[in-house]
């Protein structure tokens, strides 16, 4: 057993400290190959590099088998001490070799065991040379070096190997170097395997984030929208920003924009159940305040310990106009027709997930032809400066109303956005035109069973004066139906409405919150027919609570002029 002297026992142990304080000081796989290269040069070794399996980069993933001859391994960093020409044949970082058994690299790797070797001899400088990554004109410059290998190992799986050279005129490795070493890339195998596991979190959570954002914006009559999401640097865990465009009864829509404080997995998805759970109470027509509050308890009830801001607003394109309410967001932009920027003063609310604050709504009226931008802070937060500085250019004259909503996403992207940003974005530009009043008919109708005649007159009579005499047959007959259902179960309201933009939206609402479905209903019965009628004949159909009550509501295509 060899003793150490004090000085090379206090040597070893620096070392062992410096590792520990100078590798491992990020989760980039690597990084955390370089700076464990960087050590070991030139204070152990002439030469260094980090050889790992193919797939910890490709993706992640630790294969199955036990390393073999045909196992690949890529270059992740090297480092050399600053000596012209010696290592001018050496592969670069990146590029991909294999280790035969026959080889120190390729024993250390399939034994996870250190290969010493003091001196290169001679005759075997051919197979080292090509161990090393290097071709017949590195044969000679590697003889008489000393070469040590060591397997990186780390919860039970051979990672790799670090690879150490000395030149000639340094004193080759030993068994106590051999010792000291090991022990060296065993702490930071394991920052290594770290790393690797945060790298595979990341993907997954890049992955799952990009599942449940939307890549198109549905088309909605009265609106233009257009969205981004860009992620943040590449230093930086995927976050919990999201947006959404959501269809509502009457043409309105629903538009939301949020951002799950923190990164990673975990906030990526809490995202994806705030958007859930978002798009299910939207479905219920609530008013965005209590829309909101909603959300907040909910967000209790499941002992989410994520907070997340949020801002949800309710465009009206028949009546013009825009409900917002705020959960501890970023304010929207209205942008005016006359390309006036108009930061909105909404209640700003707690995130959700504080509990115990309301949420106030607020209701503007729109003109036709402006715009609404919503985005994350990861857009006007500035570096060194005040969110107030982003929020300020972006109500300056940075969009032009007649661009498309697309054009003043690539603008404000173009004008606010920078690479150096580590925090994800968000942004939403819709563009409000309106439904024309004289697209829109609607009418009260009593709670009684000879108003279904009237709603069938009406309906040809406003089809008539369309021009989309062609529906009369179909829009009348499932009118009827719908109209017979409601004045049977409402209980002093019910109304019908009809809207033509791009298509023929008809909708029958009632004052009776009951949801009705869709059953089976025989050839000779005389009630549960309507609705299969409506899943018969039109393009689309759907049910939906209101504050109030429910609609009922079916679209049929225009007939071609």
């Amino acid at each position: 057993m060899e003793v150490l002297t004090v000085s090379q026992a206090g040597e070893q142990l620096a070392l062992l400290s410096e590792v520990g304080n100078r590798v491992g000081t990020t989760l980039d796989l690597d990084k955390t190959a370089r700076e464990l290269c960087e050590v070991l040069v030139p204070r152990v070794a002439d030469f260094a590099c980090v050889d790992l399996l193919d797939g910890l980069i490709s993706d992640s993933e630790l294969p199955d088998e036990r390393p073999d001859d045909r196992t690949m391994l890529r270059r992740v960093a090297r480092a050399v001490n600053s000596s012209p020409g010696h290592w001018d044949h050496v592969l670069d970082e990146g590029a991909l070799l294999a280790m035969p058994r026959s080889t120190p690299p390729g024993l250390a790797l399939q034994e996870n065991q250190p290969v010493l070797v003091p001196v290169i001899d001679p005759d075997v400088a051919v197979d080292y040379a090509a161990s090393l990554g290097g071709g017949p004109d590195l044969v000679p410059v590697v003889v008489g070096r000393s070469m040590l290998v060591l397997p990186l190992s780390a919860r039970g799986t051979v990672l790799g190997i670090l690879k150490l050279l000395r030149l000639p005129d340094r004193s080759p490795f030993d068994k106590s170097d051999a010792a000291t070493l090991k022990e060296l890339a065993a702490r930071a195998a394991l920052s290594l395997d770290n790393a690797r596991l945060h790298r595979a979190e990341s993907r997954v959570a890049t992955t799952l984030q990009r599942s449940m954002i939307p890549t198109r914006p549905p088309r909605i009559p009265g609106v233009q929208i257009a969205h981004r999401y860009l992620p943040g640097d590449s230093r930086a865990e995927v976050g919990g920003d999201w947006f959404d465009a959501i269809q509502l009864p009457g043409s309105r829509v629903a538009l939301v924009v949020g951002d799950v404080m923190g990164h990673g997995l975990h906030s990526a998805a809490a995202m994806g159940r705030f958007r859930t759970a978002m798009q299910t109470l939207a479905a219920l027509d609530l008013p965005p305040g209590q829309l909101l509050r909603h959300l907040d308890n909910l967000a209790h009830k499941l002992g989410d310990d994520h907070l997340a801001t949020c801002l949800y607003a309710v465009y009206d394109p028949i009546n013009r106009t825009c409900e917002l309410a705020s959960a501890g967001h970023v304010p929207p932009v209205l942008v005016h027709p006359d390309g006036r920027g108009e930061l909105l003063e909404i209640p700003e609310g707690a995130p959700i997930g504080v509990g115990g604050v309301p949420f106030v709504a607020k209701r503007i009226d729109v003109s036709d032809g402006s715009m609404l931008v919503m985005c994350t802070d990861g857009l006007v937060e500035v570096r060194g400066g005040d969110i107030g500085e982003g929020l300020a250019a972006l109500c300056g004259n940075l969009i032009d109303p007649k661009q498309t909503p697309d054009e003043a996403c690539d603008t404000v992207l173009e004008r606010l956005h920078s690479d150096d940003r580590a925090d994800d974005v968000a942004l939403l530009v819709a563009r409000f035109d309106g439904v024309p009043p004289s697209e829109v008919a609607t009418w009260e109708l009593a709670v009684a069973e000879d108003e279904v005649r009237r709603a069938r007159s009406l309906v040809r009579g406003q089809l008539a004066a369309w021009g989309l005499d062609a529906l009369d047959d179909t829009v009348e007959l499932l009118v009827s139906e719908l109209v017979t259902n409601a004045v049977r179960v409402a209980r002093d309201h019910v109304q019908l409405q009809l809207i033509r933009v791009d298509k023929l939206l008809v909708e029958v609402s009632d004052d009776n919150h009951n949801l009705p479905s869709l059953e089976p209903a025989g050839s000779m019965d005389e009630h549960g027919r309507g609705l299969h009628l409506v899943s018969k004949l039109a393009e689309r159909w759907g049910t939906a609570r209101k504050a109030v009550g429910k609609v009922v509501w079916f679209e049929l295509a225009l007939p071609r002029s």
